[in-house]
C-alpha cells in the first residue's frame, strides 16, 4: 500500500519556488534550532537534486527542453541565483557541489533563443563582486570559483571583471599557497584572458603597461614552479593568438621582456623551457627588431646557439625541432652593427 501514495513530483516552477523558500529560511536561520535547520538543508538537498535531474537527465532519459526552459526562466525571475550565492557558505560540501552543477548548467540554457543567464547577470553584475573575492576564503574558493568561471562564458561578465579591480587581485589569487585554490584561480584567469577575444584584445591594448609589468614580475619571475609554468604557457597562447597581433609586436619589441624569456629558456623544467621557447622565437622572428634586441642576440649568439642546441623535450616533437632549427638559423645570420658598445656585453645571459 505504501507505494500507492507517493507524493506527486513538483513541477519546475514549484521546485524553484520551494528552493527559494528554503534558501530564505537558511539565510535567516541564525538562532534557529539546529535540528530544524538540518531538516531544511535536507529538503533543499532533495530539491536541488530534482532540479539537477531536470537539467541533466536521469541517465535513461534526456532532459526535456520545455522543463529546462521553465526551470531556467523561473530561477532567474525569482532572483534565486543571488539567494543561492548568498547561502553557499551555510551549505555542506555535498550540497554545494550539487548546487554548483545546477548553477553551471543554467548558464548555458536558452529560452526562446535568448541566454537568460546573460541578461540576468548584465543587470546584477554586483554578484561577481561576491564570487571573485571568494578566492580569499579557502572554504568556499572552489565553489565560488566554479560558479564564477561558468559566468565568464558571458561576454558582459568577462568585460566587467577585466575592467574592475578584480583582475589585479588575480595576480595574488594564482599564487595562493593552497595548491587547489591557486590552480582553480589560474584556470579562471586563463578563461578571462582567452574566451572573448575582442574584449581581451581591447583590455590588453588599453592596460598594456601595468598588466605586463605585473605579469612579468609577479608570474614569469615567480620562484614558484607552478605559477611560472602556467604563466609562460598562457603568455604564449595570448601572443600567438592572431587577435592580439598588435599586443604581440609591442611585447616582443621590449628588451626587458626578452631578457626574461632568455632566462626562462634556462629553467630546469622542460615544460617551462618548451613554452618559453615558443615565446622567445617571436622576438627572433620579429622583422622589425629594435637595434638593442638585435645587439643582445648577437652578443649572446654563441651561448644562445649552444643553449638551443641542447634544448630537448622528453618526447620527440618534429614541429618543435623545426622551429628550433629556424630560430638558430635566424640568430646565426644576424649581423652586429657598428652601434654596439661594450655595454651590450653586460646583458649576456649566464649559461
Amino acid at each position: 500500500m505504501k507505494g500507492l501514495f507517493k507524493p506527486k513530483p513538483r513541477s519546475p516552477l514549484e521546485l524553484v519556488r520551494y528552493a527559494h523558500e528554503l534558501l530564505l529560511f537558511i539565510d535567516r536561520s541564525d538562532g534557529v534550532r539546529e535540528q530544524k535547520r538540518e531538516e531544511k538543508i535536507s529538503e533543499l538537498n532533495k530539491t536541488i537534486s530534482q532540479m539537477r535531474t531536470i537539467l541533466y537527465g536521469n541517465g535513461e532519459e534526456e532532459p526535456n527542453p520545455d522543463a529546462c526552459a521553465q526551470l531556467t526562466q523561473e530561477f532567474f525571475r525569482e532572483n534565486t541565483f543571488r539567494l543561492f550565492i548568498a547561502c553557499i557558505p551555510r551549505l555542506n560540501s555535498g550540497l554545494r557541489q550539487c548546487a554548483t552543477h545546477v548553477l553551471a548548467n543554467l548558464q548555458r540554457q536558452q529560452v526562446k533563443s535568448r541566454m537568460i543567464a546573460s541578461d540576468y547577470l548584465e543587470n546584477n553584475m554586483d554578484i561577481m563582486d561576491i564570487l571573485i573575492p571568494g578566492y580569499e576564503d579557502s572554504d568556499i574558493a572552489l565553489t565560488y570559483g566554479a560558479i564564477a568561471s561558468e559566468c565568464i562564458r558571458h561576454q558582459c561578465v568577462a568585460k566587467y571583471i577585466l575592467e574592475s579591480e578584480h583582475i589585479k587581485k588575480f595576480f595574488y589569487y594564482v599564487q595562493n599557497p593552497i595548491f587547489y585554490v591557486a590552480s582553480d584561480a589560474s584556470a579562471t584567469f586563463r578563461k578571462l584572458l582567452t574566451r572573448h577575444k575582442s574584449t581581451v584584445t581591447g583590455f590588453l591594448t588599453t592596460n598594456y603597461e601595468w598588466f605586463f609589468e605585473e605579469y612579468n614580475t609577479q608570474l614569469l619571475e615567480s620562484s614558484n614552479y607552478i605559477t611560472k609554468r602556467h604563466a609562460v604557457k598562457l603568455l604564449g597562447d595570448l601572443l600567438l593568438d592572431n587577435s592580439n597581433a598588435v599586443v604581440m609586436v609591442r611585447y616582443v619589441s621590449s628588451l626587458d621582456n626578452m631578457r626574461i624569456l632568455m632566462n626562462l629558456l634556462r629553467d630546469p623544467n622542460k615544460m617551462i623551457q618548451r613554452d618559453a621557447f615558443h615565446v622567445f622565437k617571436l622576438f627572433v622572428a620579429n622583422k622589425n627588431k629594435p637595434l638593442e634586441i638585435t645587439g643582445v642576440l648577437v652578443a649572446n649568439r654563441t651561448k644562445l646557439l649552444r643553449l638551443l642546441d641542447e634544448l630537448r623535450l622528453d618526447k620527440d616533437d618534429e614541429g618543435f625541432e623545426e622551429d628550433k632549427a629556424q630560430v638558430m638559423r635566424e640568430i646565426s645570420m644576424l649581423e652586429k652593427g657598428d652601434l654596439w658598445s661594450s655595454e651590450i656585453e653586460k646583458d649576456e645571459i649566464q649559461c
